[in-house]
């Protein structure tokens, strides 16, 4: 289902003893609901009632998937209606889950949408950006598959094109000298390839034919514009007038990645890819709609709010389930599993049309972060800022580290400012560190000495009088 290999899977576990282990995770269709949650602890600090239910409607799905065809139809997705701040995980919980289901995952802000007959984007625009998400997941794993038969033909390719720069030394003639020859090109082909492999070729040049497009100046069309007319000119345009080919003189290393890119292209068969993803994209994705509550309340009569509700009518039948007509042909939505979420500190839920409430049976209120909450979200998560920044001064040969004290500071410091100004939740981390940590990021590489230690008082040096000046921490912090 997922279609993740074992080192896609590997995580590492405490073994009792204080230590830590490799483990293969069970594929997602053996995950229980608490086991995706423990999962989902490792990058997501607290919301335990959010994780439960979205475990839950996850585990839902693996259990439709082992009803009958007859039953499995009628069985609906639970959508997911999320309530909370910003910054306290609404969409990274989401995020995370897809990632582990290797489900396909779009997320949109239903405020880009508009109603039909206003300029902007269609909601259907969702469903067809999911697809191309399957696509490109259902491609990467096919490429996967192919890889090492993509680069051993890719490397005969490449034999093809040194071998016949390679000067002929010995004129042999008479009985026998056809087989002789042969051997003599094989024993020099053999030669070769152990340079090749050695590295001992890369810088020298041969000539590849490529492949150029033959109308650079479509170049120009926009991503968006293509998407809205739901027509790929550039393909469209590929099989009226075909691919003019040239030679180009490269290096055998850059041949080599070409050669690699072509022997994948042929390799990969692109109408399974298609069917799989298309097949994916109806059976096991998800589809996150964000700022929900922007598209909330009644319709004041004039200006923007105008196309509110009709945003909404429009979005309904596509959760609902209905047929969109894709590039790859019609997908339903029936049993896509949506995830919407929202602050909705001016709405309320009971301000969304009736028909749109009652598609998103499962409501979970995510709690604000507290300065406990900031701290263990600096430090525990597998993904933690402190050990991102740890890291990313390791790169220059210094050794950072922070004091509990420090972190504790830090964590205040946040707390205290998502209080006085706008409260952004755990984003309020990043501006911290980085202001915070901007005179050791800069000097890095000219500093003499490499070990570094993040103290409360450096802490209290570098913000304190940020904080203060409420004005000022408005635009910095």
């Amino acid at each position: 289902m997922s279609g993740k290999n074992d080192k896609d899977r590997m995580v590492l576990v405490n073994n009792g003893n204080g230590e830590e282990q490799a483990e293969v995770l069970p594929s997602f269709d053996e995950l229980t609901p608490r086991q995706i949650v423990a999962e989902l602890d490792k990058y997501i600090v607290g919301q335990n009632a959010a994780k439960r239910a979205v475990s839950i409607a996850l585990r839902n799905r693996v259990r439709r998937q082992k009803l009958s065809a007859e039953m499995a139809e009628e069985v609906l997705p639970k959508n997911i209606l999320m309530i909370g701040p910003t910054g306290v995980g609404k969409t990274e919980i989401a995020r995370r889950l897809a990632r582990l289901a290797g489900c396909p995952f779009v997320k949109v802000e239903a405020s880009k949408y508009t109603e039909v007959g206003y300029v902007g984007r269609d909601v259907e625009s969702m469903v067809r950006d999911l697809v191309e998400t399957a696509i490109d997941m259902v491609r990467e794993e096919k490429l996967d598959e192919v890889a090492e038969q993509a680069e051993k033909a890719a490397e005969e390719r490449l034999l093809d094109l040194l071998l016949p720069a390679m000067p002929t030394t010995v004129e042999i003639t008479g009985p026998g000298s056809e087989a002789q020859r042969m051997e003599q090109v094989n024993r020099t082909r053999e030669k070769l390839r152990a340079q090749f492999r050695d590295g001992k070729l890369d810088t020298r040049m041969v000539e590849v034919e490529v492949r150029e497009r033959s109308i650079p100046a479509f170049e120009i069309v926009s991503n968006q514009g293509i998407e809205e007319m739901d027509i790929n000119v550039k393909d469209m345009l590929s099989g009226m007038f075909g691919q003019q080919k040239k030679k180009r003189k490269m290096s055998v290393a850059d041949a080599f990645e070409y050669l690699i890119q072509e022997e994948e292209h042929k390799l990969v068969d692109m109408d399974q890819v298609t069917r799989t993803a298309v097949d994916r994209a109806e059976q096991m994705r998800i589809i996150f709609i964000d700022e929900v509550d922007k598209i909330a309340g009644r319709e004041s009569g004039h200006g923007p709010d105008v196309s509110r509700e009709g945003v909404q009518r429009d979005i309904l039948p596509i959760v609902e389930g209905t047929t969109v007509n894709t590039r790859y042909g019609m997908v339903r939505t029936d049993h896509i599993l949506f995830f919407a979420a929202g602050a909705f500190h001016v709405t309320k839920p009971s301000d969304l049309i009736p028909e749109l409430q009652g598609r998103f049976p499962i409501r979970v209120e995510l709690q604000s972060l507290t300065e406990g909450d900031f701290v263990r979200i600096l430090t525990e998560p597998k993904n933690a800022l402190i050990k991102q920044y740890i890291a990313l001064l390791d790169t220059e040969a210094v050794k950072l580290h922070f004091t509990d004290e420090a972190i504790a500071a830090i964590a205040r410091f946040a707390a205290n400012v998502n209080e006085q100004t706008e409260n952004i939740g755990a984003r309020r981390l990043h501006t911290i560190l980085e202001k915070l940590l901007d005179e050791i990021s800069f000097d890095a590489p000219d500093l003499k000495k490499k070990t570094v230690k993040v103290d409360e008082a450096y802490v209290q040096k570098q913000l304190a009088d940020i904080v203060k000046d409420h004005d000022l921490s408005r635009f910095i912090l």
